[in-house]
């Protein structure tokens, strides 16, 4: 089989609204066109993102269309890493867009320049025409009180850098040494595999120049579902590689079992009250107070939006933490019963 420069991995299901624009922008770059593939795994979609990608074979011969049965995106990651060509693969997801038209040319220089095993790259949440919700939720995440201060992918600075957050582009060896994407992850995939990336001591360069842009979640549901997904995943996660398990993590479902324990416990002594609604107060004056800063310049209807953003946030992502931790212990229960 011939092999290409750059294989691009496109995991997608239920994307018709967004995956004509991705693959355009891909099927568009700068870069020569028996050079790069782009491999599209469905997995199962009920909408019409299948028909519009064979709409866009017919023009493309470069486009190629994979069935995922199982659904998630781990398992597409590896139906087209087994089909790639190429000698790196680059991972995009259907609902983002890729603004730059010389991003597969970044992609190859940044490897040569750098000899990395692996690229990392900024994944700012930016909408193109953002709903007021949108907007809040693009400041929210790009902040310390609502993402991981751990994480580099809202910086703009060149430089080597742990893979686990960032690592989105890797060379064909990179697989051959550690394997695929673990299929038993639904979110936090990528974490996952990044982490067996660091544990193996290979190098990842994050870079500016792979920019690509998220689309926020446009309501407070579909945010919280999207967090709650997250904070499952790196419950999994901290139950295979426990040493990845961080402070940062630990904070939302903490402070969510506080909330409901210490309801509890402020009926049993004065002093416990007192502690209980002077943390509900702390809270809740960092969450307005950091609303205030980062919502100044803002219109009003973003800056009303950022407090439900960030409780959308904490609480789905402890929600998402706490639910996986309680399967696995009923799972434990029922297995040792």
């Amino acid at each position: 089989m011939p092999t290409v420069g750059v294989s691009v991995i496109v995991p997608v299901r239920n994307e018709s609204r967004s995956i004509r624009a991705t693959l355009q922008s891909l099927l568009s770059q700068e870069f020569p066109a028996d050079e790069f593939e782009v491999i599209v795994a469905d997995g199962c979609s009920t909408d019409d993102t299948v028909p519009i990608v064979r709409e866009l074979q017919r023009d493309h011969a470069n486009l190629k269309l994979v069935h995922n049965p199982n659904r998630w995106s781990s398992a597409g990651r590896n139906l087209g890493l087994r089909q790639m060509t190429g000698r790196v693969a680059v991972v995009v997801d259907g609902h983002c867009h890729v603004p730059d038209r010389n991003y597969l040319r970044n992609v190859v220089t940044a490897f040569a320049a750098s000899g990395a095993d692996c690229l990392g790259r900024p994944q700012p949440l930016d909408a193109p025409d953002p709903t007021p919700f949108q907007a809040a939720v693009s400041i929210a995440r790009s902040s310390r009180l609502g993402h991981n201060p751990d994480s580099d992918i809202f910086s703009n600075e060149a430089k080597f850098v742990e893979p686990q957050s960032t690592a989105v582009a890797y060379r064909r060896e990179v697989f051959e040494t550690i394997g695929f994407f673990d299929p038993r992850f639904d979110a936090c995939e990528d974490v996952e595999f990044n982490q067996r990336v660091h544990d193996a001591k290979l190098t990842c360069y994050f870079t500016p120049d792979i920019r690509i842009v998220y689309d926020p979640r446009s309501t407070p549901k579909g945010l919280f579902k999207q967090l709650g997904r997250y904070g499952a995943g790196r419950a999994r996660l901290a139950a295979k590689h426990p040493r990845s398990l961080t402070l940062p993590a630990l904070v939302p479902p903490l402070w969510c079992v506080w909330v409901v324990v210490g309801a509890v416990l402020a009926f049993l002594h004065p002093y416990l009250k007192l502690a209980y609604l002077g943390s509900i107060a702390l809270y809740a004056g960092t969450i307005l107070g950091a609303s205030l800063w980062l919502g100044r310049g803002q219109p009003a209807s973003v800056r009303v939006r950022l407090p439900l953003v960030f409780l959308a946030i904490h609480f789905g992502f402890a929600a998402g933490f706490l639910g996986e931790l309680w399967r696995r212990a009923r799972g434990r229960i029922a297995s040792a019963s």
